[in-house]
């Protein structure tokens, strides 16, 4: 098998744990909280990332971070599954999936924002015709998903859902700084060791129970398929293909696949206006990524 084949197949497992976990999240949140649903799935992400160090053999890069490396890795770990997480499940909680998960997915927008405001990269005009085009896409969205349950969508869920996106685009920001320095193994890691401890500190004040058998086993299906196993494969088909456009491009299908477990499994009736909405969202992004920027502009994204 080529190195392109192998990346085509990792990618495959990715997108496909990708579009699974929205139907996951509100399965999970039938029988647990957000804050349990995320505490054990962030263990079991742990779990598989210090596999994934073991494997690499990668121990002993934790002994040259300095001090300063240690502290932004802590703060990583506070968004990223902390606030990232506990916001985001929040955000399923209150809203229908097919609404939540694809306005989570304008996150490269508020990237775009991010980029222009804190390392001086302007948003090219062409970018702005994206943008705007992904941004119908969210307003359609919202305005349609009230002919799901028949009641008006939650504003506070709509916020949540918006401001999850936030954070993850700056956790993106962050993260990137230290590609060159830091693996992203050891990156995950730390990050999720710190993002236990918070989570683990924050049991003290959160009344939890963890008795339910389905919710532990779809908060661990959340942590190996939301979070561990596809970040891990969709790292290596990036590091193994010659074609990186064309592995990013089949991230895009995830949303859409994501569709079809929500309405087979979730039974919701997708609505009209969300695969209207999520063509607009998606066309928008795929855009800016591909078309609007000049050769050698384009900002990697995953």
């Amino acid at each position: 098998m080529t190195s392109n084949s192998k990346a085509l197949m990792l990618t495959g497992v990715a997108v496909l744990s990708w579009s699974t976990v929205a139907t996951a999240f509100k399965t999970s949140l039938k029988y647990f909280t957000h804050y349990e649903m995320l505490t054990v799935a962030s263990v079991t992400a742990l779990l598989i990332f210090t596999a994934l160090m073991t494997v690499e053999r990668r121990w002993g890069e934790l002994r040259r971070l300095s001090r300063s490396q240690w502290g932004s890795l802590a703060l990583l770990g506070l968004v990223n599954p902390t606030a990232y997480y506990l916001i985001m499940f929040s955000a399923y909680n209150l809203l229908p999936a097919q609404v939540a998960q694809p306005v989570n997915y304008c996150w490269p927008i508020i990237l775009a924002v991010l980029l222009a405001v804190f390392t001086n990269r302007p948003i090219s005009r062409r970018k702005y015709f994206g943008m705007t085009v992904s941004l119908a896409g969210l307003a359609i969205i919202s305005s349609g998903g009230s002919g799901i349950t028949g009641d008006e969508l939650s504003p506070v869920g709509l916020l949540y859902a918006i401001a999850s996106a936030g954070l993850w685009a700056f956790y993106w920001l962050m993260n990137n700084r230290y590609g060159d320095t830091i693996s992203e193994s050891v990156r995950l890691f730390v990050g999720f060791f710190f993002g236990v401890i918070y989570l683990f500190a924050g049991l003290l004040f959160v009344e939890t129970d963890f008795s339910s058998v389905p919710g532990l086993l779809s908060s661990v299906y959340v942590g190996a398929f939301e979070i561990g196993i596809p970040f891990i494969c969709f790292g290596l088909a990036l590091r193994l293909t010659t074609n990186v456009a064309l592995v990013n491009q089949l991230c895009y299908l995830a949303p859409f696949m994501s569709l079809f477990f929500i309405s087979m499994i979730l039974h919701e009736t997708i609505v009209p206006t969300t695969y209207v909405g999520l063509v607009l969202i998606v066309g928008g992004l795929v855009y800016n990524q591909y078309f609007a920027d000049r050769p050698g502009e384009r900002i990697a994204q995953n």
